[in-house]
């Protein structure tokens, strides 16, 4: 029962039409108007919407910053909206309400997330089940695709999904779908290794006890971890008479508290399903300590430092990307100085080594499990759903850092020089600062396995005759013996934008 488009919502940039961006929700569509968000709700809706935005809850989510800002709109205000959206609104006009929501500033989804985050994301869910419970309500859907992380916390978005409940009613609806989207894509990462990615970018709704059943060992299939989530539904499924509908029809208890009393059990069952499915918290990386053994010398790393942190002031850098960014350092430095981060690398422990770093220390970093070179691609239906990253990149951040990366793309992805600074002129809108590495350099040899020769045609002049195609080069600063940092700034005439991003529109 998720609306994809809860997400899709909050990012984009300024349109002259209106994109719907909701189509699952028979109750009400979320559309992108210009640079604004906005709801139109069915009016038999409205009174368990509002129930749920002027409650305890929301007032305390939203107190905590854990909730989307959001405000109905007057008379006139909703008049001129749906002037704008006619034919687009799938029920009359007569029996409308609109609300205007937010916008999170970069939209991330689930297959994005290392294990971290979707845990985080998978307990705060909960908070809000729980929030919710002696309030008269609950959740309709509990699904990873309701939350979007501002920064490194996460937030409600999908502010439809609360409902009134019965109040004798021990049963909550999304504990299926909290299991196959939350739990046992964690627990497949720990027994197996493989990443919730892999299920969550497949499927909306994550992944079934059986799937899950099939990859484990006899003995992982009977260990207490395991028992009750996975191999016992599995069993149980085996049993069951499709023909009995008896398993759908409501069962009540004698008394309201009696019904809290069995909720909040199966909230703290959810809580400790989540804890043993997570593991431990660092996982091995050939990356995670880099930073503690890379090839700069002491001074050689301070002045590579100094010289990111003096072009984003320079520059004046509000949000930034930080590509390959590993545990986060430059990160870290950037959201110090008050600019807003969303740093990607391709390693899921190191991205989340960095979240938690963002967390504890509440700084303003959105880390995600992205590889530049094969960024998250537009998916759902028709592919308008979840839109691409470069799509979300587009006009977003001030600068791009790309320290320590380019001999990835050169030795490992086997791409040019010329498509690495095309790319990152799509991405700022005002700065690079990007590391020359040379193919004598230790690491940029290890990399290249032997296969030296490909690359005997780069050196410092071939670097700077490719970036010159989209870039003035302000400044250099030599960082190590083959080892030069740029600070550039992006030509506005580089290209015709309107070419380069000719793509299908995206709902949102």
């Amino acid at each position: 029962m998720k609306k994809s488009e809860e997400i899709d919502q909050l990012y984009g940039h300024s349109h002259s039409d209106a994109f719907a961006g909701s189509f699952r929700d028979p109750s009400g569509q979320l559309f992108r108007l210009d640079r604004r968000v906005v709801r139109v709700v069915e009016k038999s809706v409205i009174p368990a919407l509002m129930a749920f935005l002027s409650s305890k809850a929301a007032q305390k989510l939203d107190s905590d910053g854990g909730l989307v800002k959001s405000r109905w709109l007057d008379q006139d205000e909703a008049h001129s909206v749906l002037a704008r959206l006619q034919g687009r609104v799938s029920f009359g006009r007569e029996n409308v309400e609109v609300v205007e929501h937010e916008r999170i500033p970069f939209p991330s989804f689930p297959y994005e997330w290392p294990a971290e985050m979707l845990r985080a994301a998978g307990n705060f869910t909960l908070d809000i089940a729980e929030l919710l419970l002696d309030e008269g309500l609950c959740l309709k859907d509990a699904t990873p695709y309701n939350i979007l992380f501002r920064g490194f916390q996460p937030v409600f978005v999908d502010v439809s999904s609360a409902e009134r409940r019965e109040p004798k009613d021990p049963t909550w609806l999304p504990y299926a779908q909290f299991i196959r989207t939350f739990v046992l894509p964690l627990l497949a990462n720990r027994l197996t290794g493989i990443s919730p990615s892999t299920y969550l970018a497949g499927s909306r709704d994550g992944i079934e006890p059986e799937e899950v059943y099939r990859l484990l060992s006899v003995f992982n299939q009977f260990r207490p971890s395991t028992f009750t989530i996975v191999t016992l539904p599995v069993w149980l499924a085996k049993l069951h008479d499709s023909s009995n509908k008896t398993i759908y029809e409501r069962k009540l208890v004698r008394s309201a508290s009696q019904a809290r009393f069995v909720l909040r059990s199966i909230f703290r069952r959810l809580r400790k399903n989540l804890k043993t499915a997570s593991g431990p918290e660092r996982q091995s990386s050939i990356w995670i300590d880099y930073m503690e053994s890379n090839t700069y010398s002491k001074s050689g790393f301070e002045a590579k430092r100094r010289f990111a942190e003096e072009a984003l002031s320079e520059f004046r850098v509000k949000c930034l990307l930080d590509a390959g960014c590993n545990t986060g350092f430059f990160s870290v430095g950037a959201a110090r100085m008050g600019i807003s981060v969303v740093a990607i690398d391709r390693d899921p422990s190191v991205v989340a080594s960095l979240w938690r770093m963002a967390s504890q220390e509440r700084l303003d970093i959105l880390p995600l499990v992205v590889n530049l070179a094969q960024p998250s691609p537009p998916t759902g239906w028709r592919n308008q759903e979840y839109p691409s990253f470069l799509h979300r990149c587009h006009g977003t951040f001030d600068a791009v850092l790309m320290l320590a990366l380019t001999h990835h793309l050169i030795a490992t992805e086997g791409i040019p020089l010329f498509e690495i600074f095309r790319l990152a002129a799509e991405i700022t809108r005002k700065l690079l600062v990007i590391e020359y590495i040379d193919p004598a350099d230790q690491m940029f040899r290890c990399l290249a396995r032997g296969r030296d020769y490909l690359f005997a045609n780069i050196n410092r002049q071939a670097f700077e005759a490719a970036a010159g195609a989209y870039f003035d080069i302000v400044r250099f600063r030599q960082v190590g013996p083959t080892r030069f940092v740029y600070a550039m700034a992006r030509k506005t005439f580089a290209f015709d934008r309107t070419t380069i991003w000719r793509a299908p529109v995206v709902m949102g």
